[in-house]
């Protein structure tokens, strides 16, 4: 695999167009292409989300749905022919966070740990949520909080960093 380096983050608001950089990224090197899902549907306009990305993906994924244990999901797979798409780490600090008995902190040191000596290239997508205003509740300024510190150290061992806006990369890191 060359095309991509082993970790790459790539960050953007709803709707940006990271999902679609980031497949297309991972589709473009060589190797077996993985898609980690970790999505939840909690409700009705969920599931259709989650069955529309399952018609837009296709046949040239390999499917796995994993909503809060992630890390092991990519220890299963961590093989240097690998390339493996996670869509999308801000649902799965959700997904976390409303895990009773979680712990969060422990999950983010311990994918952290992996992203950084991954024999597999990982593609993780996420959510900027750090740019708006302050959220005016605990759980999602708790949430902002989590995520804010999973893409520093998510970006701390990542080779490339991406922003996406309007469907355009910002190279940020690498």
């Amino acid at each position: 695999m060359t095309s991509i380096s082993r970790c790459v983050l790539v960050l953007g608001g709803a709707r940006s167009g990271k999902s679609t950089f980031a497949e297309n990224l991972v589709l473009s090197g060589d190797g077996s292409a993985h898609y980690i899902a970790t999505g939840r549907a909690w409700d009705d306009e969920m599931k259709q989300r989650i069955a529309l990305h399952r018609e837009r993906r296709g046949d040239v994924w390999n499917i796995h749905e994993e909503p809060i244990d992630l890390t092991h999901v990519l220890q299963q797979l961590d093989q240097p022919d690998n390339v493996i798409l996670v869509d999308c780490l801000t649902l799965w600090v959700t997904n976390l966070m409303l895990e009773e008995g979680a712990d969060v902190e422990g999950a983010f040191s311990a994918l952290v740990q992996h992203a950084a000596k991954a024999r597999a290239n990982i593609v993780f997508v996420s959510n900027e949520v750090g740019l708006g205003i302050v959220p005016d509740n605990r759980m999602a300024r708790e949430f902002r909080d989590h995520v804010g510190r999973l893409h520093q150290q998510i970006a701390s061992v990542a080779s490339e960093v991406y922003f996406i806006a309007a469907g355009l990369p910002l190279k940020m890191k690498g």
